[in-house]
């Protein structure tokens, strides 16, 4: 194996102009904004940032394209990427001003530089554990406007906001990367002349950002000798050690140095999915076929598997996974996966389709109805050992055991199957039960209480997007009651983005009256919110919630119903 120093600069001409690219073994680009502004102030400290693996191959094996714009090669030989794709995509999306895409959609990386930052290291980087990537996700800051500036004001690269690019001293650093001339930055900054203080200081920073292209990456290389299966086996090996990849993304290598050319296929299917409303990525699908290849969902088996049990199993798996879509979407009532405590009922729903030969009675597909409810408003696949969980139930399905089996293992975990109002309590927007409460509340016609459109999770438009509005708006409880019972699920509501702005931080006290008068009592019916004006004073806050409570687990137990 051969190595040299490559610096960021020539990586990024390299993915540029097509001569680096990337194997179907790898999995997309998944990198969340912050980490790529954590990578940026790495680099910009010389701290280190690992190596970089590729793979000189005079072959053409299955490829899949970078998240940022290529050209075509014009070389026969190539080299592919097998360790570093996150980073060299934000830095090529960043330093070239290319947009990345994820799912089907394409957006800009858009980072801040902050000219006067402290010169010493001010803010220790937070550790999230068991975090998936996601590049949608915002980079959220706790605590008030002011400790958010604050906070800001100590780092050297920020994700962008309107508000910050406003200010003088920070700049964009796709910009600083565009030109070499620092007069358009240090006049905005306001730089008076070359004996301005702070010229030298900004000007040394200009600088030393722009030297993050010549920062010096370790690449190694594979001879390419190596044939396609033991450069996958080296992929998922290095990848392994340093858990940097999910168990599906190493089973996506495995899988396609078997079956070339399966990327495409699991991708046609995953943006089906995705119009339907489903959009839980490859993992998921994988897990799938898995569970269709092997009968159990664990990852571990999947490297022993051909290409005719993989390509057999996938067929049977996308017809178990049609028919689970179709069954929650339309005899459920679930229509998005947004909705879904845990995909992993999917799995369930379709491997019960394929063992009955999608052929259920009427009584089994009421039965499939209230354990998927149950399932789901209970968490079945959202505590404890997951996976163990989805065995055990894809077990009992393999044998045939029917609906009322799977009943029984889900009231032994959970205890009773209906909801009671203590199991209500403590609980926030995250908890499964919250999924619940909006599919009840929208079965029961709740809607905006300004507009009067129905609450829906695909409005269009800022002003009808929903939102989950607090009943007792979180300024009005802030130092009377904790965050914990302020976010309590008995408080949250579902209404639309315009008419959640323009209650703002108004007490109920204030806000109903006139909002009963415009929609009507059913409006808060629809939503089990009590409208008892004795029940709608500060000090009444517990006791509105325990009141909503009791209406909330009655309107659960009424729509997830009984076993049939």
């Amino acid at each position: 194996m051969a190595r040299q120093e490559i610096t960021v600069h020539e990586l990024v001409g390299m993915i540029e102009r097509g001569e680096l690219r990337l194997p179907e073994m790898q999995r997309g680009y998944v990198w969340r904004a912050p980490r790529v502004r954590d990578l940026l102030d790495s680099l910009y400290r010389g701290y280190p940032s690992g190596a970089i693996l590729v793979w000189d191959t005079d072959d053409a094996p299955p490829q899949r394209a970078f998240a940022v714009g290529q050209e075509g090669n014009a070389f026969k030989k190539t080299r592919l990427l097998l360790d570093g794709q996150q980073r060299l995509t934000s830095l090529s999306a960043v330093i070239r001003g290319e947009p990345v895409q994820v799912r089907g959609r394409k957006r800009p990386i858009e980072v801040l530089f902050n000219l006067n930052h402290p010169d010493q290291l001010a803010v220790v980087t937070d550790v999230e554990e068991d975090k998936d990537d996601d590049f949608d996700e915002d980079d959220i800051v706790d605590g008030s406007e002011d400790e958010v500036q604050q906070r800001f004001e100590r780092m050297a690269f920020v994700i962008a906001t309107s508000k910050l690019e406003e200010l003088p001293h920070w700049v964009k650093v796709t910009d600083v990367f565009k030109t070499d001339s620092d007069a358009g930055f240090l006049k905005r900054a306001g730089v008076s002349g070359f004996d301005d203080p702070i010229y030298e200081k900004y000007s040394k920073r200009l600088a030393r950002l722009r030297a993050i292209r010549k920062y010096a990456y370790r690449m190694d290389i594979l001879e390419s000798d190596l044939s396609y299966e033991e450069v996958t086996e080296i992929f998922v090996r290095v990848n392994s050690l340093g858990a940097k990849l999910r168990g599906s993304d190493l089973a996506l290598a495995q899988i396609t140095a078997r079956w070339h050319g399966a990327l495409a296929t699991f991708q046609g299917f995953e943006a089906n999915c995705r119009k339907l409303g489903f959009d839980f990525g490859l993992g998921i699908l994988l897990k799938n076929l898995v569970a269709f290849a092997t009968g159990q969902s664990r990852f571990k088996t999947v490297g022993r598997l051909q290409q005719a049990d993989l390509e057999r199993a996938w067929h049977e798996s996308v017809k178990g996974m049609n028919f689970a879509i179709n069954f929650v979407k339309n005899n459920v009532g679930i229509e998005s996966s947004a909705l879904l405590s845990s995909p992993f009922i999917l799995i369930a729903v379709a491997a019960y389709g394929h063992r009955c030969q999608y052929d259920l009675d009427a009584t089994e597909a009421l039965r499939l109805r209230f354990w998927t409810l149950v399932a789901n408003a209970k968490g079945r696949y959202s505590r404890g050992s997951t996976e163990t969980m989805l065995d055990q139930d894809l077990s009992t399905i393999n044998a045939g055991s029917g609906v009322a089996a799977l009943i029984d293992r889900l009231r032994t975990q959970v205890g009773r199957l209906d909801v009671v109002p203590e199991e209500l309590e403590g609980r926030n927007q995250r908890s499964a039960l919250f999924k619940t409460m909006f599919l009840a509340f929208q079965k029961g016609g709740a809607i905006d209480w300004r507009s009067k459109v129905a609450i829906s999770l695909d409005h269009a438009g800022a002003q009808h997007r929903l939102q989950f509005h607090h009943v007792f708006p979180k300024a009005v409880l802030k130092g009377h009651y904790s965050s914990r019972e302020a976010d309590d699920i008995a408080n949250l509501s579902f209404i639309g983005g315009g008419t959640n702005r323009k209650i703002s931080a108004k007490p109920p006290v204030d806000y109903f009256p006139k909002t009963l008068e415009k929609a009507g009592a059913e409006a808060f019916d629809a939503q089990c919110i009590p409208t008892d004006g004795g029940l709608l004073a500060l000090h009444q806050y517990r006791n509105f919630l325990a009141e909503r409570r009791r209406r909330i687990a009655l309107r659960l137990n009424d729509f997830i119903g009984t076993v049939p």
